[in-house]
């Protein structure tokens, strides 16, 4: 019988590939790693899904091993039962868009890196019905935190079914944590809005200006309410009356400032020193549009904002404003989501007087 010692080996080699291709395509398991480490599954799954439960440090440092080196990746759901809950925040904010929102959320984010979460966003685009929607499909999803940003409403009706859906949350073992919102009984980080507009009146007054505009956003928002409230108080304090006519209501965008502006009477303008915009957005906004009409800022008409958010920078001439510390804000947030720090319910994070030279001093 004829022989041919080269083929064998061939054929051996075509099978042994075929076999390492099957075995690169197969998913490493949990069980996989078990045996390479020489463990039961339930002590590889305590090393790598996150189990509170103490494992050998011997016996963990095979199961690390030998993960490694079979390249396993692990399985988030499992994870999630190990733990009880997930190391997912989610951060529901108005809109992404607006550099206000944008910048709390990278401080939150920057904040739960550092204790180990995770982030996701979400865009309510301050519907109520969008907010509960998102808190549900987060209960589904076992988060470990709701992080709810954006201003809440004047009239509480709104904020009832929302209430039971993020308590239904808090049931399942998850936590809520509010950023500026008020109308909810949970935990809050609440910006010091009427304080912080006070005294941006007080301090404007003591600049010389007495003749005022307001740009507020939407009326049933309890930031707007509140921050319009603090200017006026600020302006009573100097013994300044503020009529209902010069506050006008527009959406709280770029856009809302930049056509409320353009829609006032010139006799208005000509009646008005500076504009105050409820936040820096609108404060923009408003700038593009005077500046459209022709007029000069501060020369002709000085405007002031809120926030202090970080495009304000490259602006010219610098915006007033108050400044809301959202790297504080931030921080404040994530510790709340891991356990109250000081055991109360609520804190109000202090917002300081930016004064810029959008108001001159005239006196």
């Amino acid at each position: 019988m004829l022989r041919f010692p080269h083929a064998a080996p061939a054929a051996v080699k075509g099978t042994m590939a075929r076999a390492a291709e099957d075995v690169r395509r197969k998913p490493v398991t949990l069980s996989d790693v078990a045996a390479a480490a020489g463990v039961s599954q339930a002590t590889a799954s305590r090393c790598l899904n996150g189990s509170e439960r103490k494992v050998n440090p011997e016996l963990r440092e095979k199961v690390l091993a030998a993960a490694a080196r079979l390249n396993y990746t692990a399985n988030l759901s499992a994870q999630t039962v190990a733990r009880g809950t997930s190391t997912t925040v989610a951060l529901l904010v108005s809109d992404i868009a607006d550099a206000y929102f944008s910048s709390m959320a990278a401080s939150v984010m920057s904040a739960a890196e550092a204790k180990g979460l995770r982030v996701t966003i979400a865009v309510t685009e301050r519907n109520v019905e969008r907010e509960i929607e998102l808190v549900r499909e987060l209960r589904g999803q076992h988060a470990r935190a709701v992080i709810l940003a954006g201003s809440g409403y004047v009239d509480s009706r709104f904020a009832e079914p929302l209430v039971r859906e993020l308590t239904m949350f808090e049931e399942m073992g998850g936590r809520v944590v509010l950023i500026s919102r008020t109308d909810l009984p949970f935990e809050t980080v609440d910006l010091d809005n009427l304080g912080g507009a006070r005294r941006l009146a007080s301090a404007l007054v003591r600049l010389g200006y007495e003749s005022f505009r307001l740009l507020g956003g939407e009326e049933q928002l309890v930031a707007t309410r509140d921050r319009i409230e603090g200017f006026r108080l600020g302006l009573a304090d100097a013994g300044i009356h503020l009529d209902a006519d010069r506050v006008i209501y527009s959406d709280f965008s770029w856009e809302g400032g930049f056509t409320a502006v353009q829609a006032m009477d010139d006799k208005v303008l000509a009646d008005t020193r500076l504009i105050f915009a409820v936040n820096d957005e609108m404060a923009l906004g408003a700038i593009a549009g005077l500046r459209g009409r022709g007029l000069r800022i501060p020369e002709d008409i000085a405007v002031a904002g809120f926030d202090d958010i970080r495009s304000l920078r490259d602006v010219v001439p610098g915006l007033t404003t108050v400044r809301v510390p959202l790297v504080e804000v931030g921080r404040e947030a994530i510790a709340r989501v891991i356990g109250s720090p000081s055991g109360e319910r609520s804190r109000v994070v202090v917002a300081t007087v930016a004064l810029r030279d959008s108001t001159p001093r005239l006196n």
